[in-house]
């Protein structure tokens, strides 16, 4: 697998341009009474307006045409700025049937754009975008990795930050067993990004997998515990080795076995190996549902 993960969108393939005092009629009344118009209006000395230009640009190219947005920049063409009573940037206005109908001023977080304009344009705004990661998802869960491989990559050529794609890609490669490169692709994200969910079960599936190359037969570890139950580094290797066979639930029963048996083995290592086990397989897999209820029933019972 070689996907080819390409720059960032610029331009947004015709939804961001920039509009002066003369093309703001066409660039904007006119065209918000198609389909919404943000309008950005920044200034190159402005530090908040390149935080949230890039942001604005890449939630609006993601929205894939639910909205379009222009700039304007106000040290050249400060009239537009004044009539709408602009007094500080960045401020964005939404504009919609021609009429100036939303706003906000100042750097604000990817995901309240996100919001806005959901708010503007509709929650099926960004319903591409999540039948997309929808279906790269249940092709990774299928094992068609090349299909997997070639949607992950077709978003991280629209963003290439995108955490979910990231993650996801990351997951392909280590399902192909190339843990090298799907470390190489975790090292992609971005700090802002590094607790996202789905980085965090890439990262774990990852290590998970490193660990049951180590974890040995799990026959091997079966007669061990015939032979001893009270072994708990077989009962902990053969909790690995079936997780990577894919019996999550027969691993699961066999941690907490251990953790009745002996809560404090390895340093809480039972309870730590459930933990990991939970972000690997994400927090809505029945089998964490169930894994964290028992978990939880036998600490506090």
């Amino acid at each position: 697998m070689e996907p080819v993960i390409g720059n960032g969108a610029s331009g947004g393939d015709g939804l961001v341009k920039d509009t002066t005092t003369q093309t703001f009629v066409a660039d904007v009344i006119e065209a918000s009474k198609d389909v919404p118009v943000l309008v950005d209006f920044w200034a190159p000395w402005c530090e908040p307006c390149k935080q949230l230009g890039p942001l604005l640009e890449k939630v609006v190219t993601a929205a894939g045409g639910a909205v379009r947005m222009v700039k304007m920049n106000i040290d050249e063409h400060p009239e537009v700025a004044g009539q709408l009573g602009v007094q500080s940037i960045p401020a964005v206005f939404a504009f919609k049937n021609g009429q100036p109908v939303d706003g906000f001023m100042g750097a604000v977080p990817e995901s309240q754009i996100k919001s806005f304009i959901e708010k503007i344009a509709g929650p099926e705004a960004f319903a591409d975008e999540a039948a997309e990661l929808e279906t790269a998802e249940a092709a990774l869960e299928a094992d068609d990795l090349q299909t997997a491989v070639e949607l992950y990559a077709g978003m991280l050529a629209k963003d290439q930050q995108n955490p979910d794609a990231l993650a996801g890609l990351a997951k392909c490669y280590v399902k192909s067993g190339d843990f090298d490169q799907a470390r190489s692709t975790l090292e992609l994200v971005p700090p802002k990004s590094a607790n996202h969910a789905a980085i965090s079960a890439a990262r774990a599936l990852l290590e998970l997998a490193e660990q049951s190359g180590d974890a040995g037969d799990a026959d091997e570890h079966r007669r061990a515990l015939e032979a001893d139950p009270n072994n708990h580094q077989a009962r902990f290797d053969l909790s690995l080795a079936l997780n990577a066979n894919g019996a999550r639930e027969e691993a699961l029963e066999q941690l907490l076995e251990l953790m009745g048996r002996d809560r404090k083995w390895n340093d809480d290592g039972a309870r730590k190996q459930l933990v990991q086990f939970f972000d690997a397989w994400g927090a809505a897999d029945p089998v964490t549902i169930e894994g964290r209820r028992k978990m939880s029933t036998l600490l506090f019972s």
